[in-house]
């Protein structure tokens, strides 16, 4: 399985139309090979560089295993949005205080569906992944602001 934006390259920098410098939208996203026997997909963006431990910026379940790219600014079509680190369920840009961060975008396939209320947090999420994961993904991309 792919994960891969058209904005920027796998360890590349992240431009700053995705960030808080600017306005802040999804990059957009493409998935490819996903397992034909998937349920569901989940995303999980974060910052492990952040200083008060890993931050996460989206968290994403249900997402129909027939999507295969993600529209700049849009979130998947059936998919629940998760607390991210403010708590808000949203996509929270990078916003690094300093220095260069690294941004995983983590794309899991699932054998199931997950119950899960909008209230659960990345922690939850991995819980309930447990058992069910198919095949997993990553793209990372950094930013440090100007």
């Amino acid at each position: 399985m792919i994960i891969e934006s058209t904005a920027f390259k796998n360890e590349g920098e992240i431009p700053s139309k995705y960030t808080c410098d600017s306005v802040g939208t999804t990059p957009p996203l493409v998935l490819k090979n996903v397992p034909e026997n998937a349920k569901s997909l989940a995303l999980i963006v974060d910052d492990p560089d952040a200083s008060r431990g890993t931050w996460d910026h989206w968290v994403l379940w249900n997402i129909p295993p027939e999507v295969l790219q993600v529209a700049e600014g849009s979130t998947p079509i059936g998919a629940v949005v998760g607390l991210n680190s403010w708590p808000a369920n949203a996509y929270g840009a990078p916003c690094p205080p300093s220095d260069s961060h690294r941004y995983y975008f983590r794309l899991y396939a699932l054998d199931a569906l997950l119950n899960l209320s909008s209230n659960s947090n990345s922690d939850d999420l991995r819980s309930a992944m447990e058992g069910h994961v198919l095949a997993e993904a990553e793209l990372m991309g950094t930013y440090q602001r100007k």
